[in-house]
Protein backbone atom coordinates (compact mmCIF):
# COMPACT_ATOMS: atom_id res chain seq x y z
CA UNK A 1 0.00 0.00 0.00
CA UNK A 2 3.07 2.12 0.59
CA UNK A 3 4.19 1.86 -3.14
CA UNK A 4 7.61 0.74 -4.63
CA UNK A 5 9.64 2.39 -1.43
CA UNK A 6 10.93 5.72 -0.39
CA UNK A 7 14.65 5.19 -1.17
CA UNK A 8 14.11 6.12 -4.55
CA UNK A 9 12.75 8.93 -4.54
CA UNK A 10 14.87 10.36 -1.91
CA UNK A 11 17.71 9.57 -3.57
CA UNK A 12 16.52 11.50 -6.43
CA UNK A 13 15.46 14.83 -3.99
CA UNK A 14 11.98 13.86 -4.00
CA UNK A 15 9.34 13.21 -1.37
CA UNK A 16 6.80 10.33 -1.88
CA UNK A 17 2.69 10.96 -2.73
CA UNK A 18 1.78 10.17 0.69
CA UNK A 19 4.66 11.91 2.23
CA UNK A 20 3.44 15.20 0.04
CA UNK A 21 -0.14 14.57 0.98
CA UNK A 22 1.25 15.07 4.42
CA UNK A 23 2.66 18.38 4.13
CA UNK A 24 -0.37 19.52 2.02
CA UNK A 25 -3.05 18.84 4.38
CA UNK A 26 -4.71 19.29 7.54
CA UNK A 27 -3.23 16.65 10.26
CA UNK A 28 -5.25 13.34 9.68
CA UNK A 29 -8.00 15.00 7.37
CA UNK A 30 -7.07 12.50 3.70
CA UNK A 31 -9.72 10.01 3.24
CA UNK A 32 -8.37 7.61 0.74
CA UNK A 33 -10.66 6.56 -2.27
CA UNK A 34 -9.89 3.54 -4.76
CA UNK A 35 -6.97 2.49 -2.45
CA UNK A 36 -7.11 -1.13 -3.30
CA UNK A 37 -7.65 -0.81 -7.27
CA UNK A 38 -5.51 -2.17 -9.81
CA UNK A 39 -4.64 -2.74 -13.59
CA UNK A 40 -6.50 -5.36 -15.12
CA UNK A 41 -4.49 -5.28 -18.05
CA UNK A 42 -3.52 -9.03 -19.19
CA UNK A 43 -1.57 -10.67 -22.23
CA UNK A 44 2.31 -9.94 -22.95
CA UNK A 45 2.75 -6.32 -22.93
CA UNK A 46 0.95 -6.36 -20.09
CA UNK A 47 2.94 -5.04 -16.88
CA UNK A 48 3.75 -8.56 -14.44
CA UNK A 49 3.23 -7.10 -11.07
CA UNK A 50 -0.34 -5.23 -10.05
CA UNK A 51 0.62 -3.63 -7.07
CA UNK A 52 -2.38 -1.46 -5.38
CA UNK A 53 -3.05 2.16 -6.04
CA UNK A 54 -1.53 2.02 -9.71
CA UNK A 55 0.31 4.42 -9.09
CA UNK A 56 -2.02 7.27 -8.03
CA UNK A 57 -3.04 8.20 -4.68
CA UNK A 58 -6.39 9.98 -4.63
CA UNK A 59 -8.94 11.36 -2.18
CA UNK A 60 -9.76 14.17 -0.33
CA UNK A 61 -8.88 16.12 2.79
CA UNK A 62 -9.05 19.88 4.50
CA UNK A 63 -6.54 22.72 4.03
CA UNK A 64 -7.49 25.07 7.43
CA UNK A 65 -10.90 23.16 7.66
CA UNK A 66 -11.35 23.78 4.09
CA UNK A 67 -12.55 21.02 1.74
CA UNK A 68 -10.37 20.20 -1.29
CA UNK A 69 -9.90 16.92 -3.41
CA UNK A 70 -6.16 15.75 -4.35
CA UNK A 71 -4.73 13.00 -6.32
CA UNK A 72 -0.77 12.72 -5.68
CA UNK A 73 1.12 10.40 -8.58
CA UNK A 74 3.52 7.99 -7.00
CA UNK A 75 6.68 7.82 -9.00
CA UNK A 76 7.27 4.39 -7.34
CA UNK A 77 5.03 1.99 -8.71
CA UNK A 78 5.26 2.34 -12.42
CA UNK A 79 7.15 5.43 -12.60
CA UNK A 80 3.86 7.15 -12.05
CA UNK A 81 2.58 6.31 -14.89
CA UNK A 82 -1.25 6.69 -16.53
CA UNK A 83 -2.84 3.36 -17.57
CA UNK A 84 -6.69 2.78 -17.13
CA UNK A 85 -7.29 2.78 -13.50
CA UNK A 86 -4.75 5.26 -12.64
CA UNK A 87 -7.03 7.63 -14.77
CA UNK A 88 -10.14 6.43 -13.58
CA UNK A 89 -8.92 7.55 -10.15
CA UNK A 90 -8.31 10.88 -11.37
CA UNK A 91 -11.50 10.80 -13.52
CA UNK A 92 -13.32 9.94 -9.81
CA UNK A 93 -11.65 12.46 -7.76
CA UNK A 94 -11.98 15.48 -10.55
CA UNK A 95 -15.91 14.23 -10.28
CA UNK A 96 -16.52 14.36 -6.99
CA UNK A 97 -14.69 18.02 -6.39
CA UNK A 98 -17.03 19.39 -8.96
CA UNK A 99 -19.94 17.76 -7.91
CA UNK A 100 -19.27 18.71 -4.30
CA UNK A 101 -17.76 22.47 -5.26
CA UNK A 102 -14.08 21.76 -3.92
CA UNK A 103 -11.04 22.91 -4.89
CA UNK A 104 -8.94 20.44 -6.98
CA UNK A 105 -5.18 19.63 -6.37
CA UNK A 106 -2.85 17.64 -8.63
CA UNK A 107 0.74 16.41 -7.39
CA UNK A 108 2.09 16.00 -10.75
CA UNK A 109 5.33 13.13 -10.95
CA UNK A 110 4.92 10.89 -13.66
CA UNK A 111 6.64 9.33 -16.60
CA UNK A 112 3.42 10.02 -18.36
CA UNK A 113 1.37 6.98 -20.57
CA UNK A 114 1.76 3.70 -19.83
CA UNK A 115 3.04 2.59 -23.11
CA UNK A 116 1.89 -1.50 -22.14
CA UNK A 117 -1.75 -0.08 -22.19
CA UNK A 118 -1.54 2.04 -25.68
CA UNK A 119 -4.29 3.64 -26.66
CA UNK A 120 -6.73 3.11 -23.60
CA UNK A 121 -3.79 5.39 -21.87
CA UNK A 122 -4.42 7.84 -23.71
CA UNK A 123 -8.04 7.77 -23.57
CA UNK A 124 -7.54 8.23 -19.92
CA UNK A 125 -5.67 11.49 -20.46
CA UNK A 126 -8.30 12.84 -22.89
CA UNK A 127 -10.76 12.17 -20.00
CA UNK A 128 -9.12 14.30 -17.68
CA UNK A 129 -8.62 16.67 -19.51
CA UNK A 130 -12.70 17.00 -20.28
CA UNK A 131 -13.60 16.97 -16.89
CA UNK A 132 -10.81 19.82 -16.52
CA UNK A 133 -12.50 21.64 -18.82
CA UNK A 134 -15.68 21.62 -17.30
CA UNK A 135 -14.67 22.35 -14.21
CA UNK A 136 -13.01 25.53 -15.41
CA UNK A 137 -14.39 28.56 -13.62
CA UNK A 138 -16.29 26.59 -11.80
CA UNK A 139 -13.98 25.02 -9.31
CA UNK A 140 -10.30 26.18 -8.33
CA UNK A 141 -8.00 23.50 -10.04
CA UNK A 142 -4.07 23.86 -8.84
CA UNK A 143 -1.35 21.60 -10.43
CA UNK A 144 2.31 20.80 -8.72
CA UNK A 145 4.81 19.51 -10.72
CA UNK A 146 7.37 17.77 -8.64
CA UNK A 147 8.93 15.41 -11.07
CA UNK A 148 8.53 14.63 -15.06
CA UNK A 149 5.12 15.61 -16.80
CA UNK A 150 5.73 14.82 -20.47
CA UNK A 151 4.10 14.20 -22.86
CA UNK A 152 -0.22 14.67 -23.34
CA UNK A 153 0.60 14.42 -19.40
CA UNK A 154 1.41 18.51 -19.86
CA UNK A 155 -1.84 19.66 -20.86
CA UNK A 156 -3.33 19.42 -17.42
CA UNK A 157 -0.68 21.55 -15.16
CA UNK A 158 -1.87 23.99 -18.65
CA UNK A 159 -5.33 23.40 -17.85
CA UNK A 160 -4.68 24.39 -14.38
CA UNK A 161 -5.51 27.66 -12.88
CA UNK A 162 -2.19 27.78 -11.80
CA UNK A 163 0.80 25.65 -11.91
CA UNK A 164 3.72 25.58 -9.33
CA UNK A 165 6.77 23.82 -9.92
CA UNK A 166 9.82 23.05 -7.94
CA UNK A 167 13.53 23.89 -9.00
CA UNK A 168 15.71 20.80 -9.82
CA UNK A 169 13.29 17.99 -9.78
CA UNK A 170 10.09 19.45 -11.87
CA UNK A 171 10.28 19.07 -15.98
CA UNK A 172 7.48 19.76 -18.61
CA UNK A 173 7.71 19.09 -21.95
CA UNK A 174 5.49 18.17 -24.36
CA UNK A 175 8.51 15.95 -26.46
CA UNK A 176 11.57 14.88 -24.27
CA UNK A 177 15.35 15.89 -25.21
CA UNK A 178 15.45 12.18 -26.80
CA UNK A 179 13.23 13.32 -29.77
CA UNK A 180 14.06 16.86 -29.91
CA UNK A 181 17.90 15.77 -30.97
CA UNK A 182 16.64 12.96 -32.93
CA UNK A 183 14.45 15.70 -35.46
CA UNK A 184 16.39 18.36 -34.94
CA UNK A 185 19.87 17.10 -34.11
CA UNK A 186 20.12 20.06 -31.21
CA UNK A 187 21.44 18.38 -27.61
CA UNK A 188 19.22 19.97 -24.79
CA UNK A 189 18.98 18.52 -20.84
CA UNK A 190 15.98 17.78 -19.35
CA UNK A 191 15.74 20.92 -17.34
CA UNK A 192 17.13 22.99 -20.32
CA UNK A 193 14.39 21.97 -22.42
CA UNK A 194 11.31 22.08 -19.28
CA UNK A 195 12.71 23.20 -15.84
CA UNK A 196 10.98 24.99 -13.74
CA UNK A 197 12.67 28.11 -14.40
CA UNK A 198 12.10 27.71 -18.14
CA UNK A 199 8.46 27.78 -17.61
CA UNK A 200 8.49 30.45 -14.99
CA UNK A 201 10.56 32.92 -16.51
CA UNK A 202 10.19 32.13 -20.69
CA UNK A 203 6.96 29.91 -21.23
CA UNK A 204 4.44 31.23 -18.39
CA UNK A 205 3.16 27.67 -17.47
CA UNK A 206 4.75 28.20 -14.48
CA UNK A 207 2.51 30.28 -12.27
CA UNK A 208 4.77 29.87 -8.73
CA UNK A 209 8.22 28.77 -9.17
CA UNK A 210 9.46 27.48 -5.61
CA UNK A 211 13.05 26.30 -3.98
CA UNK A 212 12.18 22.90 -2.10
CA UNK A 213 8.57 21.07 -1.87
CA UNK A 214 8.32 22.05 1.53
CA UNK A 215 7.75 25.61 0.49
CA UNK A 216 5.86 24.42 -2.45
CA UNK A 217 3.02 23.07 -1.04
CA UNK A 218 3.04 25.66 1.65
CA UNK A 219 2.29 28.31 -0.27
CA UNK A 220 -0.29 25.97 -2.43
CA UNK A 221 -2.20 26.16 1.08
CA UNK A 222 -1.49 29.83 1.25
CA UNK A 223 -2.88 30.35 -2.29
CA UNK A 224 -5.90 28.06 -1.17
CA UNK A 225 -6.97 30.49 1.47
CA UNK A 226 -7.54 33.18 -0.58
CA UNK A 227 -10.24 31.37 -3.03
CA UNK A 228 -13.52 30.40 -2.71
CA UNK A 229 -14.10 26.77 -3.17
CA UNK A 230 -16.42 27.31 -6.51
CA UNK A 231 -17.46 30.07 -8.64
CA UNK A 232 -20.95 30.42 -6.32
CA UNK A 233 -19.45 31.51 -3.21
CA UNK A 234 -17.58 34.44 -2.06
CA UNK A 235 -13.26 34.11 -1.09
CA UNK A 236 -12.70 33.70 2.68
CA UNK A 237 -12.73 37.01 4.51
CA UNK A 238 -10.57 37.77 7.33
CA UNK A 239 -11.35 40.32 10.30
CA UNK A 240 -12.29 43.85 9.41
CA UNK A 241 -9.13 45.95 10.28
CA UNK A 242 -8.62 48.94 12.49
CA UNK A 243 -5.56 50.45 10.33
CA UNK A 244 -7.51 50.85 7.11
CA UNK A 245 -8.63 54.42 7.21
CA UNK A 246 -5.23 55.54 8.53
CA UNK A 247 -3.35 57.67 6.12
CA UNK A 248 -0.50 56.32 4.37
CA UNK A 249 2.60 58.95 3.24
CA UNK A 250 4.74 56.53 1.94
CA UNK A 251 2.55 56.21 -0.97
CA UNK A 252 3.80 59.70 -2.08
CA UNK A 253 7.32 58.87 -1.23
CA UNK A 254 7.55 56.01 -3.47
CA UNK A 255 5.98 56.87 -6.47
CA UNK A 256 8.30 60.19 -8.34
CA UNK A 257 6.25 62.88 -9.59
CA UNK A 258 8.68 62.45 -13.06
CA UNK A 259 7.13 60.80 -15.36
CA UNK A 260 10.11 58.60 -16.66
CA UNK A 261 11.56 58.01 -13.16
CA UNK A 262 11.45 54.45 -12.14
CA UNK A 263 10.19 52.52 -9.26
CA UNK A 264 8.75 49.29 -7.50
CA UNK A 265 5.10 48.83 -8.15
CA UNK A 266 5.11 46.18 -5.43
CA UNK A 267 5.75 48.71 -2.87
CA UNK A 268 2.87 50.54 -3.58
CA UNK A 269 1.21 47.15 -3.47
CA UNK A 270 2.82 46.29 -0.15
CA UNK A 271 1.43 49.78 1.55
CA UNK A 272 -2.11 49.14 -0.12
CA UNK A 273 -3.40 45.62 1.00
CA UNK A 274 -3.53 44.41 4.70
CA UNK A 275 0.21 43.35 6.59
CA UNK A 276 2.30 44.40 3.53
CA UNK A 277 1.30 40.58 2.78
CA UNK A 278 0.64 39.40 -0.99
CA UNK A 279 1.10 36.40 -3.56
CA UNK A 280 2.68 37.24 -6.68
CA UNK A 281 1.11 35.26 -9.57
CA UNK A 282 3.95 34.73 -12.60
CA UNK A 283 6.42 36.60 -10.96
CA UNK A 284 9.22 35.79 -12.97
CA UNK A 285 7.27 36.16 -15.94
CA UNK A 286 6.26 39.34 -18.00
CA UNK A 287 7.49 41.32 -15.32
CA UNK A 288 6.38 44.43 -17.22
CA UNK A 289 3.22 43.81 -15.71
CA UNK A 290 2.22 42.81 -11.79
CA UNK A 291 -0.34 40.42 -10.48
CA UNK A 292 -1.41 39.29 -6.97
CA UNK A 293 -3.74 38.22 -4.41
CA UNK A 294 -4.06 39.86 -1.95
CA UNK A 295 -6.52 41.65 0.87
CA UNK A 296 -7.74 45.20 1.62
CA UNK A 297 -9.64 45.29 4.63
CA UNK A 298 -9.85 41.09 5.25
CA UNK A 299 -11.28 41.14 1.73
CA UNK A 300 -9.24 39.53 -1.17
CA UNK A 301 -8.77 40.78 -4.32
CA UNK A 302 -6.95 40.60 -6.89
CA UNK A 303 -4.58 43.71 -8.29
CA UNK A 304 -2.94 44.27 -11.41
CA UNK A 305 -0.33 46.70 -11.75
CA UNK A 306 1.96 48.24 -14.21
CA UNK A 307 5.75 47.81 -13.10
CA UNK A 308 7.80 51.14 -14.26
CA UNK A 309 10.84 48.60 -13.06
CA UNK A 310 10.35 46.45 -16.25
CA UNK A 311 10.78 48.03 -19.54
CA UNK A 312 9.40 51.62 -17.96
CA UNK A 313 5.52 49.68 -17.09
CA UNK A 314 4.72 49.53 -21.11
CA UNK A 315 2.36 47.14 -22.23
CA UNK A 316 3.57 44.30 -24.13
CA UNK A 317 2.74 40.36 -25.94
CA UNK A 318 3.60 38.62 -22.05
CA UNK A 319 1.93 41.29 -20.16
CA UNK A 320 -1.31 41.64 -22.28
CA UNK A 321 -1.87 37.66 -21.92
CA UNK A 322 -0.56 36.95 -18.12
CA UNK A 323 -2.74 40.01 -17.17
CA UNK A 324 -5.66 39.03 -19.16
CA UNK A 325 -5.93 35.54 -17.93
CA UNK A 326 -5.35 36.56 -14.38
CA UNK A 327 -8.39 39.02 -14.75
CA UNK A 328 -10.77 35.94 -16.48
CA UNK A 329 -9.41 34.15 -12.65
CA UNK A 330 -10.70 36.79 -10.86
CA UNK A 331 -14.17 37.06 -12.46
CA UNK A 332 -14.60 33.68 -12.46
CA UNK A 333 -14.58 32.94 -8.68
CA UNK A 334 -15.84 37.03 -7.42
CA UNK A 335 -13.07 38.50 -6.53
CA UNK A 336 -13.13 41.72 -6.98
CA UNK A 337 -10.55 43.84 -9.05
CA UNK A 338 -8.17 46.90 -8.21
CA UNK A 339 -6.20 48.07 -11.44
CA UNK A 340 -2.61 50.58 -10.50
CA UNK A 341 -1.91 52.30 -13.32
CA UNK A 342 0.80 53.87 -14.91
CA UNK A 343 1.42 53.03 -18.34
CA UNK A 344 3.02 54.89 -21.09
CA UNK A 345 1.85 52.50 -24.02
CA UNK A 346 2.18 50.14 -25.59
CA UNK A 347 5.41 48.14 -26.72
CA UNK A 348 6.46 49.96 -30.39
CA UNK A 349 8.10 48.04 -33.01
CA UNK A 350 7.83 45.84 -35.47
CA UNK A 351 8.40 42.36 -33.88
CA UNK A 352 5.57 42.91 -31.48
CA UNK A 353 2.98 43.78 -34.18
CA UNK A 354 4.08 41.13 -36.41
CA UNK A 355 3.65 38.99 -33.47
CA UNK A 356 0.16 40.22 -33.08
CA UNK A 357 0.36 42.70 -30.35
CA UNK A 358 -3.43 43.83 -31.37
CA UNK A 359 -4.97 40.42 -30.92
CA UNK A 360 -3.29 39.93 -27.65
CA UNK A 361 -3.69 43.21 -26.36
CA UNK A 362 -7.02 43.17 -27.04
CA UNK A 363 -7.01 39.51 -24.90
CA UNK A 364 -6.75 42.11 -21.52
CA UNK A 365 -9.38 44.36 -23.36
CA UNK A 366 -11.95 41.49 -23.36
CA UNK A 367 -11.20 40.33 -20.27
CA UNK A 368 -11.55 43.57 -18.56
CA UNK A 369 -14.48 44.07 -20.62
CA UNK A 370 -16.54 41.26 -19.81
CA UNK A 371 -15.79 41.12 -15.56
CA UNK A 372 -18.32 40.96 -13.57
CA UNK A 373 -16.83 41.67 -10.36
CA UNK A 374 -16.77 44.87 -8.37
CA UNK A 375 -13.57 47.12 -10.07
CA UNK A 376 -11.26 50.05 -9.01
CA UNK A 377 -8.88 51.84 -11.18
CA UNK A 378 -6.17 53.77 -9.74
CA UNK A 379 -4.13 56.06 -11.88
CA UNK A 380 -0.98 56.64 -9.61
CA UNK A 381 1.05 58.44 -12.24
CA UNK A 382 0.50 58.30 -15.55
CA UNK A 383 -2.07 56.57 -18.46
CA UNK A 384 -1.27 57.10 -22.21
CA UNK A 385 -2.89 56.33 -25.49
CA UNK A 386 -4.67 52.81 -25.93
CA UNK A 387 -3.03 51.30 -22.84
CA UNK A 388 -4.80 53.99 -20.67
CA UNK A 389 -8.62 52.53 -21.94
CA UNK A 390 -7.33 48.97 -21.61
CA UNK A 391 -6.10 49.03 -18.10
CA UNK A 392 -9.43 48.89 -16.64
CA UNK A 393 -10.73 52.84 -17.72
CA UNK A 394 -13.68 54.41 -17.35
CA UNK A 395 -14.86 53.70 -20.89
CA UNK A 396 -14.54 50.07 -20.34
CA UNK A 397 -16.31 49.79 -17.28
CA UNK A 398 -14.61 50.45 -14.36
CA UNK A 399 -16.75 51.04 -11.30
CA UNK A 400 -14.74 53.61 -9.61
CA UNK A 401 -11.78 55.40 -10.97
CA UNK A 402 -9.57 57.58 -8.97
CA UNK A 403 -6.23 59.02 -9.55
CA UNK A 404 -3.70 61.02 -7.76
CA UNK A 405 -2.98 64.94 -7.88
CA UNK A 406 0.03 64.09 -10.28
CA UNK A 407 -1.59 61.76 -12.67
CA UNK A 408 -1.70 62.47 -16.51
CA UNK A 409 -4.01 61.26 -19.20
CA UNK A 410 -3.25 61.80 -22.63
CA UNK A 411 -3.03 60.29 -25.98
CA UNK A 412 0.23 60.74 -25.75
CA UNK A 413 2.81 62.43 -23.32
CA UNK A 414 3.41 66.11 -23.65
CA UNK A 415 6.57 65.89 -25.79
CA UNK A 416 5.28 63.58 -27.91
CA UNK A 417 1.96 65.46 -28.97
CA UNK A 418 4.07 68.79 -29.30
CA UNK A 419 6.11 67.54 -31.76
CA UNK A 420 3.34 65.48 -33.75
CA UNK A 421 1.03 69.04 -33.32
CA UNK A 422 3.48 72.03 -33.97
CA UNK A 423 5.74 69.63 -36.30
CA UNK A 424 6.18 73.12 -39.05
CA UNK A 425 6.40 75.62 -36.24
CA UNK A 426 9.20 74.01 -34.27
CA UNK A 427 11.19 73.74 -37.85
CA UNK A 428 10.64 77.55 -38.51
CA UNK A 429 11.72 78.67 -35.00
CA UNK A 430 14.71 80.37 -34.27
CA UNK A 431 15.02 79.00 -30.91
CA UNK A 432 12.91 75.66 -31.09
CA UNK A 433 14.26 74.08 -28.02
CA UNK A 434 12.45 77.56 -25.82
CA UNK A 435 9.56 76.71 -27.89
CA UNK A 436 9.30 73.43 -27.51
CA UNK A 437 9.55 73.68 -23.63
CA UNK A 438 6.96 76.47 -23.98
CA UNK A 439 4.40 74.24 -25.91
CA UNK A 440 5.00 71.23 -23.71
CA UNK A 441 4.29 73.42 -20.90
CA UNK A 442 0.95 74.79 -22.46
CA UNK A 443 -0.37 71.17 -23.72
CA UNK A 444 0.51 69.84 -19.88
CA UNK A 445 -1.52 72.68 -18.29
CA UNK A 446 -4.37 72.44 -20.82
CA UNK A 447 -5.10 68.80 -21.55
CA UNK A 448 -3.11 66.55 -18.66
CA UNK A 449 -3.76 68.63 -15.78
CA UNK A 450 -5.29 66.42 -12.95
CA UNK A 451 -8.99 67.49 -13.25
CA UNK A 452 -9.22 67.43 -17.27
CA UNK A 453 -10.36 63.56 -17.09
CA UNK A 454 -12.21 64.10 -13.64
CA UNK A 455 -14.35 66.92 -15.09
CA UNK A 456 -15.60 65.09 -17.72
CA UNK A 457 -16.77 62.64 -15.74
CA UNK A 458 -13.83 59.97 -17.05
CA UNK A 459 -12.28 60.02 -12.79
CA UNK A 460 -14.25 59.71 -9.99
CA UNK A 461 -12.12 61.70 -7.69
CA UNK A 462 -8.57 63.38 -7.52
CA UNK A 463 -7.09 61.88 -4.51
CA UNK A 464 -4.55 62.53 -1.70
CA UNK A 465 -2.17 59.62 -2.33
CA UNK A 466 -1.62 59.02 2.03
CA UNK A 467 -5.45 58.47 1.26
CA UNK A 468 -5.22 55.86 -1.45
CA UNK A 469 -5.28 52.43 0.92
CA UNK A 470 -8.45 54.13 2.29
CA UNK A 471 -10.06 54.93 -0.54
CA UNK A 472 -9.48 51.62 -2.60
CA UNK A 473 -11.24 49.70 0.91
CA UNK A 474 -14.61 52.16 1.06
CA UNK A 475 -14.76 51.71 -2.71
CA UNK A 476 -15.00 48.44 -2.26
CA UNK A 477 -16.96 48.17 0.46
CA UNK A 478 -19.43 50.29 -1.40
CA UNK A 479 -19.45 47.65 -4.40
CA UNK A 480 -19.50 44.87 -2.56
CA UNK A 481 -22.91 43.40 -3.34
CA UNK A 482 -22.55 44.64 -7.24
CA UNK A 483 -24.62 42.39 -9.17
CA UNK A 484 -24.42 42.27 -12.82
CA UNK A 485 -25.96 40.00 -15.02
CA UNK A 486 -24.12 38.22 -18.04
CA UNK A 487 -26.19 38.25 -21.59
CA UNK A 488 -28.01 35.36 -22.52
CA UNK A 489 -25.16 33.43 -25.05
CA UNK A 490 -23.24 30.48 -25.39
CA UNK A 491 -20.03 31.83 -24.67
CA UNK A 492 -17.94 34.65 -26.33
CA UNK A 493 -15.24 34.64 -28.67
CA UNK A 494 -12.60 35.98 -26.79
CA UNK A 495 -9.35 36.99 -29.28
CA UNK A 496 -6.58 34.66 -30.08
Amino acid sequence: MAGGGAERQHRLGKRTARERLDLLLDNDSFVEIDLFRRHQEHGLSAPSQRPHTDGVVAGSGTIDGRRVFVYAQDFTVFGGSLGQAHAAKIHKVLDLALATGSPVIALNDSGGARIQEGVPALDGYGGIFRRQVAASGVIPQISVVLGPCAGGAAYSPALADFTFMVKGIGQMYLTGPDVVEAVSGERVTHAELGGAEVHGEHSGVAAFVREDEVTCLADVRYLVSLLPGNNLESPPAAPRRDDVHGERPRFAEIVPVEPNRPYDMRDVIAELVDDEDFLEVHEDWAGNVVCVLARIDGEVVGVVGNQPLVLAGVLNIPASQKAARFVRFCDAFNIPLVTLVDVPGFLPGKDQEHAGIIRHGAKLLYAYCEATVPRIQVIVRKAYGGAYIVMDSRSIGTDLSLAWPTNEIAVMGAEGAVNVLHRKQLAAAADPVRLRAELTGDYRSELMHPYYAAERGLVDDVIDPARTRAMVARGLAMLRDKRKPSPRRKHGNIPQ
